[in-house]
Parts: structure tokens; sequence; C-alpha cells
């Protein structure tokens, strides 16, 4: 689309879900970095338009678990980035069906519902980039948080086959899988953690949530939106169906 170096992505559209903090907001500024116009679709109405504002970017106020509304959805873009998510933390035993639910719709039938909206001119153009951040659970379970696990594990599969079906229409479909991410969603389950274990925060990070990986920091948002981006770019038309694991080495184990 362009032959600027700096800005590849330039004449790109792009709609990056959950798109107003944590990771979205990281993937929103490196598209728009690389020239890509954005759309921010989130659910809160003041930040989602005070960020898009900030950034100079598209609103979508949009709540993506209302996924009745969008079956009927219709949606242009070059770039789809599936981020939005929600975390619930039970046993199996008392895990509310309701919660279970919401994230079931939130995080796989949404993402669903949107690429089946994009594709069609995605096609039409023979170039696309479906990005779904998954995360470690979609590669390995944590106990008490079956929902989350078991969204993740299928959007793995839709991205799967979202690449298979979209590769003869130059469409690519890769996940990308963080551990941990310094996101406000992270950090309130840190103090949480804190408050209920009688530790300092940094003992929660450290012994608590990253036990399981070798390097002992989380993920920052900046790293993960580089990853996006570069899934987004030409130099990764041949990589489709895949998932990048940026765990620390958790999944190493």
């Amino acid at each position: 689309m362009t032959d600027r170096p700096d800005r590849p992505l330039e004449g790109r559209q792009a709609v990056v879900t959950g798109g107003a903090s944590g990771i979205g907001l990281a993937c929103v500024r490196e598209l728009v970095a690389l020239g890509a116009d954005v759309t921010i679709a989130d659910i809160d109405p003041e930040t989602t338009k005070q960020v898009a504002t900030d950034h100079g970017v598209d609103a979508w106020v949009v709540d993506l678990a209302d996924t009745a509304a969008l079956e009927t959805v219709e949606l242009d873009a070059d770039i789809l980035v599936n981020n939005a998510g929600i975390q619930r933390v039970n046993p199996l035993t008392t895990f509310a069906p309701e919660d279970f639910r919401l994230i079931h719709r939130l995080m796989l039938e949404a993402p669903f519902l949107l690429a089946r909206a994009v594709l069609p001119r995605m096609y039409e153009r023979g170039w696309g980039r479906i990005v779904n951040v998954s995360s470690v659970h979609g590669l390995r379970a944590s106990a008490y948080k079956s929902a989350y696990v078991s969204a993740k594990h299928g959007l793995e599969g839709l991205s799967k086959v979202t690449a298979l079906e979209g590769a003869a229409h130059g469409v690519t479909s890769n996940c990308v899988n963080p551990g941990y991410v310094r996101t406000p969603l992270v950090e309130k389950q840190i103090a949480d953690q804190a408050a209920a274990h009688g530790v300092s925060e940094d003992e929660v990070v450290e012994k608590i949530m990253l036990t399981g990986t070798a390097v002992k920091r989380l993920v920052e948002p900046e790293q993960v939106a580089s990853l996006v981006a570069w899934l987004c770019s030409d130099a990764a038309a041949m990589v489709t169906g895949a998932s990048y694991t940026m765990d620390g080495g958790w999944t190493a184990r």
C-alpha cells in the first residue's frame, strides 16, 4: 500500500478490540506508528472516545459480549486484532454459569463473528491480517480458570481454521500467546492475591504468578504489540495458523 519503509501499513484499515487499555492500546499505538488507520472497539463510551481522540483514531463503542448484535455487523478492515478479554477465577464447582458464558461470548464467539464480518472484503482485496491475542492459557491450563482457558483454547482452533480458509485469498490468521502481561487486569489480580495471601505484590509476581516461567518478570504490553505488528507486515506473509509464545519460557517446560 505504501513505498515508505517507516510506514509499511499506510493505507491499511485496522480494528483493535479492547483497544482502550492494556495490550490493545499498545497495539493501537504500534499500528498507528506504522501508518495504519485504526479503529478502537471497546465498551466504555467515555474512555474509548477519549483514548481515540488522544491518539487520532476512530472509536467504535460496542459491547462485544452482545453477540446477537454482532451477527449482522458490517465491518471493512484490512487488519483485525481480537484482543478484548476479561477474567473470572473460581473452582469449577462454584463457577457461575453466566460468567462462563460471558467469557465465551466475548473471547470466542465475538472473534468468530468479527472475522466472519471482515473476511469477505479481505478476500476481495486479496490481503488481510487477523491476529488473535490468545495467551499461554491457550496452550496450557491453570486451575480455577475453566472459562478463560477453554475460551483461549477455542480461539486457537478458530485461528487455525481461519488460516486454512484464508490462505488462498492472501489472508493470514495467527495467535500471540503471552504469559502474564503488565495490564490493569493483571495488576488487579496481583493486588488481590497479595491481600489474600498476606504477602507483598513482588512476592505474588515471582512466587505465585511466575512459578512456571524461566524469566521472572511480567511481559510488557509494548512487547506484545511489536509481535502483533510484525504479524501484520508483509514480512510475515508466510506465517499463518501459528501460535507465537511470549511467555518467559513457561511453555518450554
